[in-house]
């Protein structure tokens, strides 16, 4: 999709000018064809020409009466659009072709004055920001309601006590709800990545035609607020040759997969005999063909291993990019099919996983007891033993003999005497640390601790910040739905084709 006269087939009705003497080798046209995938972007075409087509005509660049005929013609094509009767060919090569190809046959020779003061370059850019937009927002909505759905599982369990890890070895006893609000935290990162890419893509491009702008009067200020952004793009070379938003759309999506992954692999490890700390509901989870006492957890299983895929997506744009001289370049027509798929695939993973979480069955009994299994509790025993006076690395050393004495005997904390504990150490004879997972957690009271109150303020202080961004989202929903709507009343255009 490059610009006029640059990238386009030679020969036949997209030569622009007949600059070429012979038509496009058939492997070209199949080879530089973009209509396959870029036709996802036809709704953003056709309200990018509509803005820009009124703008022709507000400013006398194009009659008025011959705006207002394209412009109908185009929203005709919206209705052939949203009734599935809209049929882009390889011929057309990409979507914005196929879209004044169609416009052609409905409203004649005046279709071609819609190009005017327009490059492909800046139109493809101003389509790609907008969908991108809405691709954006579709994201968010999706991280708030897995927040919400990790929030509503910890309201279920805010007790319930579990053991945290390091190196995935039993460490401390925390609080389950913790846990689940930490993948809040990240989600948090997500949706503020979100927010600030969005930030950045609302600018648009339309206006800097090729690549040095237009000779035209036109009104860039004017389309932006046509088309719902926030303002325009300051140079001409960078608004065309930018794929900056691409990236940063690219990247929260990988980040978000890669926090999605992790949760999942704690899922997978969780249902696993091994643990046995959860249960996935029998609507999200899949059997043996060989095996009849497997239960699989695939949901998670596939949302980690389509992390790969986003992420790959990623990096291939990244290398794309990273060796084009302005302005534009055809390699930046592989900007939208790694875009398109990291989209759709995240989307995927954020609509299956709230139900998935819901519907888990927990089992409180066995976390609780893996919470105080394995001397998790030995860190409360130092740290009672610094507090009366112990150097912190001496209490370390006096417990760490502690756990391999026990382990010698075949003992837990729990088994020993009054008598044992003291000749541990003396303070032991007075006072001993916590030896259950409640007593343990209720002691680390610090901010961003595990202990219950200082965890019902985090969830609280989640739930308000997620219902501000929820406003601020359907806020800006909102503003983009108006733009992607029709008018409620438009010029009829005839059915039959336009005398040539």
């Amino acid at each position: 999709m490059g610009e006029q006269g640059d990238t386009v087939a030679p020969g036949g009705p997209k030569a622009w000018g007949g600059r070429f003497a012979t038509t496009p080798d058939v492997r070209l046209e199949a080879f530089n064809a973009s209509v396959g995938f870029d036709v996802r972007l036809v709704r953003e075409d056709i309200r990018g020409s509509v803005a820009h087509v009124r703008m022709l005509g507000r400013q006398g660049i194009v009659p008025p009466s011959e705006a207002a005929a394209i412009e109908g013609g185009l929203w005709h094509v919206w209705d052939e659009v949203e009734a599935g009767a809209f049929a882009p060919t390889v011929a057309d090569e990409d979507v914005h072709t196929a879209v004044e190809r169609r416009l052609r046959e409905l409203v004649g020779p005046v279709a071609g004055k819609l190009h005017t003061a327009r490059s492909r370059n800046d139109q493809v850019a101003t389509d790609l920001r907008l969908w991108t937009k809405g691709a954006l927002l579709a994201l968010l909505g999706g991280v708030l309601d897995l927040s919400e759905a990790l929030l509503d599982v910890a309201t279920a369990h805010e007790e319930v006590a579990m053991p945290g890890y390091t190196h995935l070895q039993r460490a401390q006893p925390v609080l389950l709800a913790h846990h689940l609000l930490a993948y809040v935290a990240m989600l948090e990162r997500d949706a503020d990545r979100l927010r600030d890419a969005y930030r950045r893509v609302d600018r648009s491009p339309l206006g800097s035609g090729a690549l040095a702008g237009v000779t035209f009067p036109i009104d860039r200020e004017r389309v932006a607020a046509d088309l719902g952004f926030a303002g325009i793009t300051v140079n001409s070379l960078d608004a065309v040759a930018d794929r900056d938003f691409v990236l940063d759309t690219l990247h929260a999506c990988a980040l978000i997969a890669l926090h999605l992954s992790r949760l999942s692999e704690e899922l997978v490890l969780w249902a696993s005999a091994e643990f046995r700390f959860a249960e996935p509901a029998d609507a999200f989870a899949t059997g043996s063909s060989i095996m009849p006492q497997k239960k699989n957890p695939d949901v998670a299983e596939l949302a980690r291993g389509k992390t790969g895929r986003v992420i790959g997506h990623l990096v291939a744009m990244l290398v794309v990019a990273k060796g084009l001289p302005l302005a534009y370049n055809k390699d930046l027509q592989e900007d939208k099919e790694g875009l398109f798929d990291a989209v759709d695939t995240v989307l995927a993973v954020l609509d299956v996983l709230p139900p998935l979480l819901r519907t888990t069955r927990f089992d409180r009994g066995r976390l609780g007891a893996a919470a105080e299994a394995d001397f998790a509790l030995a860190t409360d025993a130092a740290d009672l033993l610094a507090r009366r006076g112990l150097p912190f690395r001496e209490a370390h050393e006096t417990v760490g003999r502690l756990v391999a004495r026990c382990l010698a005997d075949g003992k837990t904390f729990a088994d020993l005497t009054v008598e044992e504990w003291a000749s541990v150490h003396p303070i032991f004879a007075e006072e001993r640390p916590p030896l259950t997972a409640p007593e343990s957690v209720a002691a680390r009271d610090v901010p961003g601790g595990t202990a219950p109150p200082r965890v019902r303020a985090a969830h609280a202080a989640a739930a308000a910040d997620l219902a501000a961004v929820r406003d601020w989202l359907q806020g800006e929903e909102a503003v983009l739905a108006a733009v992607l709507r029709p008018p409620a009343s438009r010029a009829p255009v005839a059915d039959e084709p336009a005398p040539a």
